[in-house]
């Protein structure tokens, strides 16, 4: 089988994800999706997760470059108006980490179409993130705005992402020092010298104590995409190292020995976290000289992940990727598996798997 036919494949997998979403999730009276399925009527829409709905900008973005489909297309542009209309008009709130995954989004939305409606929802929120670092804990960003002493992996690794990004989009300079500085300061900071594996946050309790019993997938990929990131934009081979070094520190700590499978974290937001960390992973094989290694395991959960499900009728994902979800799905549990396939699918158009 040739890889073509095989990301063919994978392509079709992520297609039928992406359309189960859509039918499960999508709510077309708020113009955003439901938080989790079944929700009769919208009724589950008590909390407004922000952030749930900057990742769900992220896998249409994902379709729309798989497929060129103006479906998706359309999609986000009823997204970002409803996204705008439930935060009262205005895109910043109180969590600096949420703004960076919004801006990242819509960052990600421009550079296909080109709307100048999503570069400004992500200039604007960039202006805001950076209003977060202070010299609390030696520098970085806090994690909100009502506790400007605590600094996290969740609200810097993103930021530094973010920012490499505006610097490739528009060549600004202060963008890519903004770049360096946030990620030096998550590396001196947060990731253990000894093995590379990243920890969470610091002075969360006002003791400045570190939290390196918080062991996620979640920041092990962003301080990986920010390593990537960095690569990029300067060839220099030290940043390609750290993101290798932290991939294989977080499948030694976190993977599940003999399988490889990425662990079930939690409902609610820890849902999203293997999403998180697999959508970077993936951008970390695509730039190694040989990233097979990398796409392998993932790979490998993405068929756990379609065995678990191939059978049903409608493609919905869990907390564990070798298991069916049983009772309500959770919309941040859903955007995972879809990123996963996503991600299976750029890995095998791209020869790596």
């Amino acid at each position: 089988m040739t890889n073509n036919v095989k990301a063919a494949i994978w392509g079709t997998r992520a297609e039928r994800a992406q359309r189960a979403l859509d039918v499960r999730f999508w709510n077309p009276a708020i113009g955003m999706y439901d938080i989790k399925t079944p929700c009769p009527d919208g009724s589950c829409n008590t909390i407004f997760h922000y952030w749930w709905m900057a990742h769900a900008v992220e896998t249409q973005v994902d379709g729309w470059n798989r497929t060129g489909d103006p479906f998706f297309k359309a999609r986000l542009a009823a997204f970002h108006e409803g996204i705008l209309r439930r935060n009262g008009g205005k895109w910043p709130n109180n969590l600096y980490d949420d703004m960076e995954w919004m801006a990242i989004g819509w960052l990600r939305a421009y550079a296909i179409g080109q709307d100048e409606a999503y570069k400004s929802a992500a200039l604007t929120l960039w202006d805001d993130i950076k209003t977060g670092w202070n010299d609390h804990m030696g520098g970085g960003i806090a994690w909100q705005k009502t506790q400007l002493d605590y600094k996290n992996t969740p609200a810097n690794a993103p930021a530094a992402i973010l920012a490499a990004r505006l610097h490739a989009a528009f060549g600004r300079d202060e963008d890519l020092e903004w770049a360096v500085n946030l990620y030096e300061w998550q590396k001196n900071n947060l990731v253990d010298p000894a093995t590379g594996f990243v920890w969470d946050g610091m002075n969360r309790l006002g003791d400045g104590a570190i939290d390196k019993d918080w062991k996620f997938t979640y920041c092990q990929g962003v301080f990986i995409g920010a390593a990537v990131e960095l690569y990029r934009l300067t060839g220099d081979g030290d940043y390609l190292s750290d993101a290798i070094r932290t991939w294989r520190a977080a499948i030694d700590v976190l993977a599940e020995p003999g399988t490889g499978l990425l662990p079930a974290e939690g409902r609610g937001d820890a849902g999203l976290f293997k999403g998180i960390f697999v959508r970077y992973a993936g951008e970390l094989a695509l730039a190694m000289e040989d990233g097979r290694e990398v796409a392998a395991e993932l790979t490998k959960n993405a068929e756990a992940l379609w065995e678990a499900v191939s059978g049903e009728e409608d493609a919905l994902f869990g907390l564990r990727w070798d298991e069916a979800p049983s009772g309500d799905v959770e919309l941040s549990s859903q955007l995972s598996g879809i990123i996963l396939l996503e991600t299976a699918a750029l890995l095998e158009k791209s020869g790596l798997a």
